[in-house]
């Protein structure tokens, strides 16, 4: 919002003298006589110049432009605040939105790639659902290595208990000893399960891909 005071080029609690100063110049410089070529625009500064000097020169008409500016200024203020308020309220509520759509397409590509579909098709299938390209390729690309890393984490399981039973039943018909030879001494608690149990890591590595998922849209 330009003020009469910006129009002569000086601040609000200006002096008698410097306003006076600021109108001589300001008068100067958008005479028409001094722009050639450029008269009407220099005419119609000049106009607002001789206006703002005529308020602001005199006393009384300075006070009541002031008080005005004033009122002015906080309703102008008050209508900022509120356009604010309305577009954040607008911003948040397209955040969640598409918040929401982003789980929506996460959940679609998990129901796909548990059902053993690859990672072209995951893709294929989110921008059947109206997803745009470079989503739908991080979400493809996120759910297929999450996918790999269960059935890795599934199968390293397996595996585990194959060794298990194996070792359970090398140890279940232990050979007789020989003679002079010391019977085997029972195994410590510690002893017994010398190798640690892998935990499942399926559940893990969902969460915090599908955590690292809502990270990078944030």
């Amino acid at each position: 919002m330009t003020t009469l005071y910006a129009k002569l080029g000086v601040s609000q609690d200006a002096t008698t003298e410097e306003i006076k100063r600021a109108y001589r110049k300001a008068a100067m410089k958008w005479h028409p006589d001094r722009n050639a070529g450029q008269e009407d625009a220099a005419r119609a500064a000049f106009q607002e110049i001789k206006d703002a000097y005529a308020i602001l020169s005199d006393e009384d008409q300075r006070k009541i432009y002031d008080n005005v500016y004033e009122q002015e200024m906080r309703r102008w203020q008050a209508l900022q605040k509120r356009q604010q308020e309305v577009e954040a309220a607008r911003a948040r509520k397209a955040q969640a939105a598409a918040q929401a759509q982003y789980a929506k397409m996460v959940g679609v590509a998990m129901r796909f790639a548990d059902e053993g579909h690859n990672r072209d098709v995951l893709f294929g299938v989110l921008l059947g659902r109206d997803c745009d390209a470079g989503t739908a390729q991080r979400i493809a690309d996120g759910v297929w290595a999450l996918q790999q890393s269960r059935r890795a984490a599934q199968q390293a399981e397996a595996v585990d208990g194959v060794d298990a039973d194996k070792a359970a039943q090398s140890t279940a018909a232990p050979s007789k000893p020989a003679e002079n030879e010391a019977p085997p001494q029972p195994q410590s608690a510690a002893s017994k399960h010398d190798k640690p149990s892998q935990e499942p890591r399926g559940a893990g590595l969902f969460d915090s891909l599908w955590h690292g998922f809502f990270g990078v849209r944030s």
